[in-house]
C-alpha cells in the first residue's frame, strides 16, 4: 500500500520566558487510503502536529523534520508560494469548532465558492455550480437557499457540514479533522461522521481525525496513534483499541464510562514524567 504521506522525525518548539516549550518531540507516522486517529489529552500535540503537516505553525514558532512528504514530495522545503496550491488541493484542514471559521460577513455560497476558485481555472457560474453539487454532497437539504445565508443563519450541524463542503470542494488527497464534532450532539454527530467517511470513500482519500473520543475513535478509523507530552506512546489498530498494552492508553481507556462494562467508579488517569523520556513510537506502516 503506498503512503500518501510520510512524516519523519517531527519537532515543533515555541520561545517561552522559561525556555523553549517543545510541543511535538519527534514523532514519525505515515498515512495511506484510510482513516487515522490521533488521540490524547489537551496539550499532548495533536493539533499543533496538524497544523505544522501543513506549515500554519508561524514565527516565532520552529518546526523541524528530516521530512514531510506527500505522495513523494518534501512540502517542508517547497517555496511558500507553491505551498498555498499544496493547501486545499494536496491536504486540507478542518479547524476546531469549523462554524466560527466562516467569515461572518460573507454568504455562505460565496465563501464555498471563493475555495474553489483559488484552486481551479474556471467561472463563478461554474464555481456556484460545483458549490451547489457540493452542498448536496455534504447531504444540506435546499442548497440554493443555503448558498445565499449568512454563517450566523445556519445551525451548527449545519456549519459543520459546511466547512467540510469547502474543505472538500478544492479535491483535497488528504483531509485532517480536528475535533470536527466536539459541539455538536450525538444524532447531528454520526450525520457528519457518516459523510466524512462517504466522502472519504468514495474520493480514495486519506483521513487523519484528531479526537478526545477513544471510544469514537476506535469505531470510525482504521489506525490510532496516541500521543503523551508531544510524542507517540503507542500505535494500534483501531478496532483492537481496547487491547492497548501501554499504561497511559490503559489509563486514558479506564477513566471513560462504558455501556457493556458499568463500574461504580472510573479510575483516575495517572501519569508517569518517564514516559516523557521515552523514545517515540514510529506510526509508520
Amino acid at each position: 500500500m503506498s503512503n500518501l504521506l510520510d512524516v519523519e522525525n517531527l519537532w515543533v518548539r515555541f520561545p517561552t520566558r522559561s525556555g523553549i516549550f517543545e510541543a511535538v518531540r519527534g514523532i514519525s507516522f505515515s498515512l495511506a487510503r484510510e482513516r487515522l486517529g490521533i488521540v490524547g489529552e489537551s496539550g499532548s500535540g495533536k493539533s499543533v502536529t496538524g497544523r505544522a503537516i501543513l506549515r500554519l505553525i508561524r514565527p516565532p514558532g520552529m518546526v523541524a523534520a528530516d521530512r514531510i512528504d506527500l505522495e513523494g514530495k518534501d512540502i517542508l522545503r517547497i517555496p511558500e508560494l507553491k505551498m498555498r496550491d499544496v493547501r486545499g488541493q494536496g491536504i486540507s484542514m478542518i479547524m476546531q469548532d469549523p462554524k466560527f471559521s466562516l467569515n461572518p460577513v460573507m454568504r455562505v455560497g460565496d465563501q464555498i465558492s471563493e475555495a474553489y476558485l483559488l484552486h481551479a481555472d474556471t467561472s463563478k457560474a461554474q464555481a456556484r455550480t460545483k458549490t451547489i453539487e457540493m452542498l448536496v454532497a455534504v447531504s444540506i437539504r435546499d442548497p440554493e437557499r443555503v448558498y445565499n445565508m449568512y454563517p450566523h443563519e445556519v445551525s451548527g450541524g449545519m456549519g459543520q457540514r459546511i466547512m467540510i463542503a469547502m474543505m472538500m470542494i478544492p479535491g483535497p488527497k488528504i483531509l485532517i479533522a480536528d475535533e470536527p464534532t466536539s459541539a455538536l450532539d450525538v444524532s447531528v454527530r454520526m450525520q457528519v461522521l457518516e459523510i466524512m467517511d462517504r466522502l472519504v470513500r468514495e474520493r480514495g482519500m486519506g483521513l487523519i481525525f484528531i479526537s478526545h473520543d477513544l471510544n469514537l475513535v476506535s469505531t470510525f478509523c482504521d489506525r490510532v496513534l496516541i500521543m503523551y507530552g508531544g510524542k507517540i506512546v503507542e500505535t494500534c489498530k483501531a478496532d483492537r483499541l481496547h487491547e492497548a498494552r501501554h499504561p497511559y492508553t490503559k489509563g486514558l481507556l479506564n477513566s471513560l464510562p462504558r455501556l457493556d462494562a458499568p463500574r461504580d467508579r472510573l479510575d483516575v488517569l495517572t501519569r508517569d514524567p518517564a514516559w516523557r523520556d521515552q523514545p517515540s513510537v514510529s506510526g509508520m506502516l
